[in-house]
């Protein structure tokens, strides 16, 4: 019998070592620095301001998870982190990982306490942090949202609710894709001011509707035939996600189609990383749950809604898409 192999256990383990090197490459500007072409080491640090030795660590690490080439000692993008992360994409992520490094990385330190106590950990927020976790937080958003657009074909549909999402970048997406598309935003009132801003951006103010309400209790009703649900589910109590289902059921046309976007837990064999990772980040960021895609398809049923199919975002949560009956 042969004996099983100790990479999985350590890669695992060490995992910490790769992150914290990647959110520093981020945070000098070394992919940026490579955005016009491969360089050295020494021509790293001389862009950056960092110090050779350290930026050698750097582009190392990032060439040993891929995101660098390596060829006679000089560095280049690799596609995807040219993508995402040169700051020439179409989605920066660098937001995204400065929230991971100076928000949540500091709060999974307190996570051994969390498990022992079941309580999430103290976020000690002051102006300056809630701006970094909410432009990391509108970022992976739109990380999300570009998926979604990417995946997901927005063109037969006439009418769109968007109902209690975090972002309004989804809808924003949908409505870029599809000129003869409306949009109504039933979101918290907190968030009227940054939807107006961002519909303006966009230009679509014109074909946008935007109408306050506290998600829990939104009950918009209407003939829609597309309904958004985004980043809500992990943000409530199953009850509250009943009502939310059956609210968003009320405001569709029959036949109508629901996204239902939200990190999940399987009943398979093997779990998604992703998810099971994101549920732990949320219980120790604020006590919020990922929940079992199971559950939320019976919610979902007892609402009135019929899942037809399951999209499974790159680097994204996954998306349960339902048919109004």
């Amino acid at each position: 019998m042969t004996t099983p192999a100790p990479d999985r256990i350590v890669d695992l383990a060490i995992g910490y070592m790769g992150a914290k090197q990647l959110f520093a490459a981020s945070r000098i500007g070394l992919f940026r620095a490579l955005a016009e072409g491969p360089r050295s080491a020494a021509e790293l640090a001389a862009a950056t301001g960092a110090g050779e030795q350290l930026v050698r660590i750097l582009a190392d690490a990032m060439n040993s998870r891929g995101l660098l080439d390596r060829a006679d000692g000089r560095y280049a993008l690799a596609g995807d982190a040219r993508e995402y992360l040169s700051g020439n994409g179409a989605t920066d992520l660098a937001p995204f990982l400065t929230f991971l490094n100076e928000i949540s990385y500091g709060h999974w330190l307190q996570f051994d306490t969390t498990v022992d106590t079941g309580k999430p950990g103290d976020l000690r927020m002051d102006d300056t942090r809630w701006a970094t976790f909410m432009a990391g937080v509108m970022r992976y958003n739109a990380l999300h949202a570009a998926m979604l657009a990417r995946e997901f074909d927005f063109s037969p549909y006439r009418s769109m609710l968007d109902l209690g999402g975090l972002s309004p970048e989804f809808a924003l997406r949908a409505l870029r894709a599809n000129p003869g598309l409306s949009g109504r935003f039933v979101f918290a009132p907190e968030a009227t001011q940054g939807i107006t801003d961002a519909v303006k951006a966009a230009g679509c103010a014109d074909r946008v509707r935007i109408e306050p309400a506290p998600t829990e209790t939104a009950d918009p009703r209407g003939e829609h035939d597309l309904v958004m649900v985004n980043h809500v589910v992990h943000r409530f109590t199953p009850e509250q996600n009943r009502v939310i289902l059956a609210n968003a059921r009320a405001a569709a046309s029959d036949g109508a189609t629901l996204l239902l976007l939200d990190f999940f837990l399987d009943g398979t064999a093997r779990q998604r990383p992703i998810d099971a990772l994101h549920a732990g980040e949320y219980f120790v960021i604020d006590g919020t749950v990922v929940y079992p895609e199971a559950d939320v398809r019976e919610w979902l049923a007892g609402a009135g809604w019929r899942v037809c199919d399951v999209l499974a975002l790159p680097g994204s949560p996954r998306v349960l898409v339902a048919d109004a009956v």
